[in-house]
């Protein structure tokens, strides 16, 4: 009983780490797209030094649940909540990553002029920003049900992403002289669509939490 007791406080320490990763990853998104409207050079700054805390946390995920292994030994389903949270953390960190590029397309704009308003972009960190709670509380939660609603979700960022794509080749054609930043929105889209099929995989690992396979919600 004292052993089972050690290893659920220590269990909550590596689930409260993941929480806290996704966190990180949803501010980080938030901040780096607001930066894009804005131009706000400071705040896409802010994202990029600060991703160097969601490296850490992914170590301490690693550490955590290594001394757990090694201690404890579990097996079965106690041995899969380790393993996926080794797989979630390092989907968190990808996901910080491609954060962190969406700042850094702030950076390379310089400030300039947008060519257009961003809308599909917002809508889809919105979107995906929901997902990434869902993701990450399906996990928490071991609900496999809400990851399955969850990955639907990612049709409406896809659909988003096409619509935006389509919008900025046809600016593209107009007007050739903004080429060069319409290829930088769309790499915009994309790293946020990724983001997108990030959740989807925590969603996968939740499902395979609770039932011992994997599903394909990248479908």
């Amino acid at each position: 009983m004292i052993r089972r007791k050690g290893f659920d406080r220590e269990l909550n320490q590596l689930r409260d780490v993941l929480l806290k990763m996704a966190e990180h990853v949803n501010t980080a998104l938030v901040d780096a797209i607001s930066s894009l409207k804005s131009g706000d050079l400071k705040l896409a700054q802010k994202v990029v030094s600060e991703d160097i805390q969601l490296n850490a946390m992914e170590e301490e995920i690693m550490e955590l649940g290594t001394k757990l292994i090694i201690t404890q030994q579990p097996v079965a389903k106690d041995l899969r909540r380790i393993i996926v949270a080794f797989k979630i953390s390092s989907d968190l960190e990808r996901m910080g990553d491609l954060a962190l590029d969406v700042a850094k397309v702030t950076l390379r704009m310089e400030g300039q002029k947008l060519i257009k308003p961003l809308v599909d972009i917002p809508r889809m960190g919105e979107i995906v920003k929901l997902m990434i709670d869902d993701s990450i509380t399906s996990y928490l939660d071991e609900n496999a049900d809400l990851a399955y609603k969850m990955a639907k979700t990612d049709d409406e960022v896809d659909e988003l992403y096409s619509h935006m794509m389509t919008d900025l080749y046809a600016l593209m054609v107009d007007h050739p002289q903004d080429a060069s930043q319409a290829m930088l929105l769309m790499m915009v889209g994309r790293y946020i669509e990724r983001i997108g099929d990030h959740a989807t995989n925590i969603g996968e690992s939740a499902v395979y939490l609770v039932t011992g396979k994997r599903p394909d919600l990248n479908q």
